[in-house]
């Protein structure tokens, strides 16, 4: 289905590929989308104000400081206009600004307040392109959750040849089209997915409790993943000090057996995901009166397991959600061991962490995970930030629940 009446905020970037802007404009234009421009100062320097506008139908915005503008807030109420904001091309030196918050311009002022996805689409010579520098803020920007289309390889203005071509403007089109599809999918499907997060505590005593290092922030970050793809998330959440997003409905615990019970009242959901690290044991018998360390009648803990959350979903014949993912916390045969749990707990997909790394896992803001379907295929994502990972994971979850499978291929 090709993308109609949509709100398309294009910002121009400076680069000999400035030009194919135009083309972009054009085809949305023919498409009765509605196009807004900002024209950065280097943009100026390949094309004109008036060609931007003349095809746009619209004003072309170029300074922040314009005194005719500004009165009515350029910089916000372009990005709330907005269904979707594309810098093409976007050059080493964007990247860089954005990738570090600065706001020194229009463009840069416009993407920092928004509220909207934003598509980049890189253009620049290959040395650049492949440039240490160049890569960790493409990393970081995804981290962010930026999208990105391109760049190509092919043969460059600058006459070399490689990894640094601007993806054409049918390209561009068409990443559109399947951005727009997607949310309108999602929107009609009414998706609503169900993820635990952070640790539980089960009490000794009024001071005394089992527990574990995790801060839960890998479970907020695919909650908030999952919402900004447009489906409907409930967050439960042990003791944690992070705070979730207004659009995402968070339900604290303590125990587990409080998660239990918010998780069955969440039911039914087409998406769980099982982040939280649950306590597997609590005391049989909480003491009322914290426990002295003389008394000598307290030598030992009574154990009993907890009610297995994941195993409960797996196999909940009522309501089992169309797709169930459990994590793995590892230290030793983490694909061996994952897979296993998810044979064991019957769930469609598991998500192995290796905490034996002090740099990742539990109570950090990294993470290195594979994730396992039921056939023992693995997709291993090195170590980065859990923002990064949690928006791998979304747009995997997402695409496995439209398309109803459940294994790499």
């Amino acid at each position: 289905m090709t993308v109609k009446n949509k709100k398309i905020l294009i910002i121009i970037g400076g680069g000999i590929a400035a030009y194919k802007s135009l083309d972009l404009i054009r085809l949305l234009k023919k498409n009765n989308n509605e196009v807004k421009t900002i024209l950065t100062k280097s943009g100026r320097e390949f094309i004109t104000p008036l060609s931007v506008s003349t095809l746009a139908k619209s004003k072309t915005f170029e300074n922040i400081f314009d005194k005719d503008s500004e009165v009515e807030i350029d910089h916000i109420t372009l990005s709330r206009w907005a269904d979707l904001i594309i810098v093409l091309p976007t050059t080493a030196n964007f990247m860089t600004k954005i990738s570090q918050g600065k706001a020194e311009d229009l463009a840069t002022t416009v993407i920092l307040a928004s509220n909207k996805d934003i598509l980049l689409v890189p253009a620049m010579n290959v040395r650049m392109w492949i440039h240490k520098a160049t890569q960790q803020n493409v990393k970081v920007l995804k981290d962010y959750g930026y999208l990105f289309i391109g760049p190509d390889k092919g043969e460059m203005a600058c006459g070399e040849y490689g990894e640094g071509k601007m993806s054409s403007p049918r390209q561009i089109f068409s990443f559109i089209n399947k951005y727009f599809n997607k949310k309108n999918i999602v929107k009609k499907k009414n998706l609503k997915a169900l993820v635990t997060a952070g640790p539980t505590k089960e009490y000794l005593d009024p001071v005394r409790y089992i527990s574990n290092d995790s801060s839960g922030k890998q479970g907020y970050e695919i909650a908030e993943a999952l919402s900004r793809l447009g489906i409907k998330t409930t967050l439960i959440t042990g003791p944690s000090n992070l705070i979730s997003k207004k659009d995402i409905k968070t339900k604290k615990i303590i125990t587990a057996n409080e998660m239990f019970e918010e998780v069955k009242k969440c039911l039914p959901v087409d998406i769980a995901i099982c982040a939280a690290a649950v306590s597997d044991f609590k005391p049989v018998k909480k003491n009322k009166a914290k426990i002295k360390k003389n008394n000598v009648k307290f030598k030992s803990i009574e154990l009993e397991k907890n009610k297995d959350i994941l195993e409960f979903l797996s196999k909940n014949n009522k309501h089992r959600p169309n797709l169930v993912i459990g994590f793995a916390a590892e230290t030793e045969n983490l694909s061996s061991n994952a897979f296993s749990k998810l044979k064991e707990k019957n769930c469609d997909l598991i998500i192995a962490n290796d905490i034996s790394k002090k740099d990742s896992g539990l109570n950090s803001d990294y993470n290195r995970v594979s994730i396992i379907d039921g056939s023992g295929k693995i997709k291993v994502i090195r170590k980065n930030k859990k923002s990064f990972i949690a928006n791998t994971i979304a747009e995997i979850v997402l695409d496995k629940i439209l398309t109803n499978d459940r294994s790499f291929n």
